[in-house]
C-alpha cells in the first residue's frame, strides 16, 4: 500500500516538478496546423465545450494554485493502493476505446493533440518530429457515467461543497463524468421556497465545478418529463411517472465531457410547467434511460451510456453497522444481505423527527433505509459490475483530517496501526481505481478501530462510506440459518463433497483454476469423506471454501470429540482467477466463514512464501511459523496463543494435513 512514506512522497513530488518544469519550458507561442478529426476539433471548440478562450495568461496565483491541485490529484492516485491487476482493470474500462478507435497518420513537425484519457492529464500539445499515429475516437462513443445525489447541499458551507466538486472534477479526470441531481428539501417555515432553493444551489455547484477546470458543469432543466397518466408503452421495470423526455440534453453534453446538474423537478407533459419531483424517482429515470430501457412510442430501446457508479452524498452518510459504533458496513453484498439489513434498519429505535445534525432535516433511520432501497433498484437495472457508494460529504470532500470537521476528542485513543503523517484516502477516488472499498469489509474491526480493555471506542476517525455492489448469493451446507456448524457426533451422517447438493466437477475446476495446479480428486475426497465439516459456495462457484473438523495427532474421533479437541481447520479457499480482486468475493466466502460457519474461530496453514500471506495476516487473530517446515499457521479463534493447548491442537493439524495435489510440487 502506497502511504505517505518517503519513497511514496519522492516519488510524487519528482514526477510534479517534471510535470511543472514541462509546463514552464513550453514555448508561449505556437503554431499549429489545421486539426481534421471529429475528436481532436472538440478540444478547440469552445461553442462545444462550454469553455470560453482565455485572453489573458493565468496570474502566478493561479498558476501556483493549479499546480499544488495536480500535484495533490497525482499523490491521491498513488496512495490509492491500486494494485497492478487494479491498474489493468482500471485502464481496460475507463483507457481508450479499442474496438472504435482508428490511427492515422500526421505530417512532420505537427502540433498534434491526442484524445486519448490520461488520467490525471489535461490535453496539451506535444511537439513531435516524423509521422506520429494520431488516436481518434468516434464521437458517438457511449460515455461511462456516475449518477450523484447530493442530499441537501444548502445545509453545506463553501468549504465542504467546493471539496465535493473537486471530487467529482477528478472522476471527470479519470474517465467517470458525473450526473448530479440536487435534493434541497426545505422547511415549511424556510425563507425561500423549493424553487429558489434549487436554483440557488445548481448555481452554486456549477461555479464551484468551474474552479477545477473544464469543461465544467452544465445545467439540464428540461431534461425531466411526468406524466399525469402511465403510457402504454413504459418500461417494464418502471415504477416511477418520470422519464427523460429530450435524451440529448444529456448525451450530448456528456460526450463532449461536461459535468451536469439535474435539479429535482421535471416538467409536467400536459401543461409544460415544472413541478417538484422525488429525487429518488429522477435518479431512477435516469438509470433506466441511459440502460437502453425506457421504451417510447418514438423512442428505441437503446443504450446511451454505461452506468457504473452511483453515488449517495448525505450528510448521514453510509449504512451503518452495530459492530462499528458510529462507523459505516464496508461493503454490502445486496444479493445475499438487503433483506438482513433492511430489518436491522426497520427494527432499530425510532428516533422521532429532529436530526441529529443541526441543519439536516429528517433523522437517520428514514435516511439509510432510503438510500439502501434506492441502490437496490438501481442495480437490479444496470450491469453486474455497476456499484453504489453511499458517503457523507466530509468525506466525500476528503476534509476527515480539517480541524473544522473533526469532532473526536482529545481525550480518544489512537486508531490502531493509524500513521499521523498519513493522508486520508478519498474513498470515491479509491473506489474508481480499485473498485473496491479503502477498508476491506472481512477485516476485524481492530484492524480498522482501536480497542480499550475489549471495549471499541467511539471516534471519529471511523469509515462512514458503504461500497454496495448488486452481489453474489452464497450457499452454505450444511444450512447456518438455524445455529453455526458444531462438532459432528461420531457415527452420525454427514455431508459429503459427492452428495447431490454439491456441484463437484464445478468445485474442482474451482479449485484447479485458483490454486493453477491440478488436484487429485480421488484422493482428495477419500481424505476429507469423514471429516469434512461444510463447504460455502459464491455464486455459480466464483469462489468457495471447504472446511474440515481435524483431529490431533494420536487422537481417534470419539476421544476427540467427547474431549472437545476437534480443530476447526480451513482445508481449501479458493476463487476464480477472473474474479480475484474483484467484487469482493474472497471477503464474501471469508466473511460468511467467520461470521456464520465457525464465529467461535478456524486455523489454517499457508506457505511462508504465499503472496496471499499479507491478506491472511490482516484477517487473522495470529500467525505463527511452524520451525522446520515451510508453513505458517493462521488462526482467527479469540485469546488462542495464551492457551497452550489450543496452539498445540492447532499446530498438530496444520503439520499433518497431507496434501492432495496430482504434480509433485510443493503443497500449497
Amino acid at each position: 500500500m502506497l502511504t505517505r512514506s518517503n519513497g511514496a512522497w519522492k516519488k510524487a513530488t519528482s514526477a510534479v516538478q517534471a510535470s511543472i518544469c514541462r509546463d514552464q519550458q513550453r514555448p508561449n507561442h505556437t503554431t499549429t496546423t489545421p486539426v481534421t478529426s471529429v475528436s481532436q476539433r472538440r478540444h478547440f471548440s469552445s461553442a462545444e465545450n462550454g469553455a470560453k478562450p482565455s485572453r489573458n495568461h493565468p496570474s502566478s496565483a493561479e498558476a501556483k494554485q493549479k499546480r499544488e491541485s495536480d500535484r495533490e490529484f497525482l499523490i491521491s492516485v498513488l496512495e490509492s493502493s491500486a494494485t497492478k491487476r487494479d491498474a489493468k482493470a482500471y485502464l481496460q474500462t475507463y483507457g481508450p476505446s479499442q474496438a472504435k478507435s482508428t490511427l492515422k497518420k500526421t505530417p512532420a513537425f505537427t502540433t498534434v493533440v491526442s484524445d486519448k484519457p490520461i488520467p490525471g492529464a489535461k490535453d496539451v500539445p506535444l511537439f513531435v518530429q516524423g509521422p506520429v499515429e494520431v488516436e481518434s475516437v468516434e464521437a458517438d462513443e457511449v460515455p461511462r457515467v456516475a449518477i450523484v445525489k447530493l442530499r441537501e447541499p444548502q445545509t453545506w458551507d463553501d468549504t465542504l461543497l467546493n471539496g465535493v466538486a473537486k471530487t467529482l472534477a477528478r472522476l471527470r479526470d479519470l474517465g467517470l463524468r458525473s450526473v448530479i441531481v440536487l435534493e434541497c428539501e426545505t422547511e415549511k417555515s424556510a425563507v425561500l421556497d423549493w424553487k429558489d432553493v434549487v436554483t440557488q444551489q445548481t448555481d452554486r455547484l456549477q461555479k464551484a465545478i468551474r474552479k477545477y477546470g473544464a469543461p465544467g458543469a452544465e445545467l439540464v432543466d428540461g431534461g425531466i418529463w411526468k406524466r399525469s397518466t402511465t403510457s402504454p408503452h413504459a418500461s417494464f421495470v418502471s415504477h416511477t411517472d418520470l422519464s427523460v423526455g429530450f435524451g440529448e440534453v444529456f448525451t450530448v453534453p456528456l460526450r463532449h465531457g461536461h459535468i451536469l446538474v439535474v435539479p429535482s423537478r421535471a416538467v409536467v407533459e400536459e401543461t409544460l410547467e415544472h413541478t417538484a419531483a422525488d429525487a429518488n424517482d429522477v435518479i431512477f429515470a435516469l438509470a433506466k434511460y441511459f440502460a437502453g430501457l425506457q421504451v417510447n412510442a418514438d423512442q428505441s430501446q437503446t443504450r446511451t451510456a454505461v452506468v457504473d457508479r452511483v453515488i449517495i452524498i448525505d450528510p448521514f452518510g453510509g449504512i451503518p453497522a452495530r459492530n462499528l459504533g458510529d462507523g459505516a458496513r464496508v461493503f454490502i453484498n445486496l444479493e445475499e444481505q438487503f433483506n438482513n439489513i433492511k430489518a436491522t434498519l426497520d427494527a432499530a429505535e425510532p428516533q422521532g423527527n429532529e436530526s441529529p445534525i443541526p441543519g439536516i432535516s429528517g433523522n437517520p433511520k428514514a435516511s439509510h433505509i432510503e438510500n439502501l432501497e434506492l441502490v437496490k433498484n438501481i442495480l437490479a437495472i444496470l450491469p453486474s459490475t455497476a456499484s453504489a457508494v453511499i458517503t457523507s460529504p466530509v468525506e466525500a470532500a476528503n476534509l476527515q483530517s480539517n480541524p473544522a470537521y473533526e469532532i473526536r476528542k482529545d481525550t480518544e485513543e489512537p486508531v490502531a496501526g493509524e500513521v499521523k503523517t498519513r493522508r486520508w484516502q478519498n474513498p470515491i477516488i479509491h473506489n474508481l481505481l480499485t473498485d473496491r472499498p479503502i477498508y476491506s469489509a472481512s477485516l476485524p474491526i481492530g484492524r480498522i478501530k482501536s480497542t480499550t480493555n475489549g471495549t471499541y471506542q467511539r471516534s471519529s476517525r471511523m469509515p462512514t462510506t458503504t461500497l454496495a455492489k448488486k452481489g453474489l448469493p452464497v450457499t452454505i451446507f450444511p444450512d447456518t440459518r438455524t445455529q453455526s456448524w458444531q462438532p459432528p457426533k461420531p457415527g452420525t451422517p454427514r455431508l459429503k463433497l459427492t452428495d447431490t447438493c454439491v456441484d463437484l466437477p464445478r468445485l474442482i475446476h474451482l479449485i484447479n483454476d485458483s490454486f493453477g495446479r491440478e488436484l487429485d480428486a480421488e484422493h482428495y475426497l477419500n481424505r476429507v469423506q469423514d471429516s469434512l465439516a461444510g463447504i460455502i459456495i459464491a455464486g455459480e462457484y466464483e469462489g468457495g471454501a471447504i472446511l474440515t473438523w481435524e483431529r490431533p495427532f494420536g487422537l481417534d474421533e470419539e476421544t476427540a470429540y467427547n474431549s472437545g479437541r476437534l480443530v476447526p481447520y480451513l482445508d481449501k479457499f479458493a476463487v476464480l482467477k477472473k474474479s480475484q480482486g474483484a467484487g469482493g468475493v474472497a471477503d464474501i466466502v471469508f466473511n460468511a466463514m467467520v461470521r456464520d460457519c465457525f464465529p467461535n474461530g478456524v486455523c489454517w496453514r499457508s506457505r511462508k512464501d504465499n503472496p496471499v500471506n499479507k491478506w491472511y495476516f490482516e484477517r487473522s487473530r495470529g500467525v505463527r511459523k511452524l520451525p522446520g517446515s515451510n508453513w505458517a499457521m493462521f488462526w482467527t479463534t479469540p485469546e488462542a496463543a495464551v492457551r497452550e493447548g489450543v496452539m498445540k491442537d492447532y499446530e498438530d493439524v496444520c503439520r499433518g494435513v497431507v496434501p492432495s495435489w496430482a504434480d509433485s510440487k510443493a503443497a500449497d
